[in-house]
């Protein structure tokens, strides 16, 4: 018989939790500095989880975390971590324990449950939306040449176009997910893009990008540099769209990387939304790894669930 008994005490519980982030961050490539970072920010409020021990016919299996908080007076769910040990994988517990946590976050008013989870993503949470993917990639040397494409710096006047477009697109990508209504969406691109380049094209550490093929654009790019220590974060590396299918999205990260070299960083980091699966198989065969996907799914859930 399976039970879930809360925990008193997490320190047992949290080493292991942090063991397991910092050996995700290291296989993706990063350094230890970002690593501590990364870990930092995913263990952000982990004093306030709710970790159950997962127990099955008396032994000890695994470990489940949840929290509910208010998000603008909306209860909102969290699954911090669901892990089963190897040694008992395959047996349903898995199951079992995503629906005591789904229970758990239901009766006390969530109506919206994420997960932050990449250990044990695949098919457990198949009905879940994916929301976005940070993936990342160790630029360990300076990448083949372009393939016929060439990057140089935007200029003042190609600005104020892209600034637009990028917004245009940014709100399209988080509508697209699902993670937020058009009206939310707009509100946080005008937020995040005030935050990220007060100073537009002269913002400090960023690298704006045109891409040119035989003498005609093609896209455009946007890299902030030490984003985290020796990694460069890719805004956008953006082909557009009567010039995709041509190989230019490998060409366009390839410059990316370029860049990423060039301002004394080792790796680059990506967002892709949810729905983007054209950009998730660019990224997953240019050896990108995912270091965090998150996933939502609406409460209560169907009686359908364990079909």
């Amino acid at each position: 018989m399976t039970e879930f008994s809360i925990l008193g005490d997490h320190t047992h519980w949290r080493k292991d939790f942090e063991r397991r982030l910092r050996a995700s961050y290291a296989a993706a490539g990063l350094g230890t500095a970002a690593a501590e970072r990364m870990l930092t920010r995913a263990c952000d409020g982990i004093g306030n989880w709710t970790v159950a021990e997962i127990t099955d016919a008396g032994t000890r299996v695994g470990h489940v975390a949840v929290i509910v908080s208010d998000d603008k007076g909306t209860p909102e769910g969290l699954i911090g971590d669901l892990r089963v040990d190897a040694s008992h994988a395959g047996r349903g517990l898995e199951q079992g324990a995503l629906e005591w946590a789904e229970d758990w976050c239901a009766e006390r008013g969530a109506r919206r449950l994420y997960t932050r989870l990449t250990e044990t993503a695949g098919a457990l949470f198949d009905g879940y939306s994916v929301l976005g993917q940070v993936r990342t990639r160790s630029v360990g040397s300076p990448p083949q040449p372009l393939d016929g494409i060439t990057a140089r710096p935007m200029t003042r006047a190609e600005y104020p176009e892209w600034l637009a477009s990028e917004k245009d697109s940014y709100i399209a990508g988080i509508v697209r997910s699902g993670a937020l209504s058009p009206e939310e969406a707009v509100l946080k691109s005008e937020r995040d893009f005030a935050d990220l380049i007060p100073e537009g094209l002269a913002t400090p550490g960023n690298t704006f990008l045109v891409l040119e093929a035989a003498g005609e654009r093609i896209g455009t790019g946007w890299l902030k540099h030490g984003y985290l220590p020796g990694v460069t974060y890719g805004y956008s590396l953006h082909v557009q769209e009567q010039h995709r299918g041509k190989g230019y999205g490998r060409a366009a990260m390839k410059a990316g990387e370029q860049a990423t070299l060039a301002a004394g960083d080792s790796s680059l980091m990506f967002t892709v939304w949810g729905g983007n699966e054209v950009a998730m198989s660019l990224y997953t065969s240019a050896g990108y790894h995912v270091i965090e996907e998150s996933r939502a799914i609406g409460l209560p859930r169907t009686p359908a669930r364990s079909s």
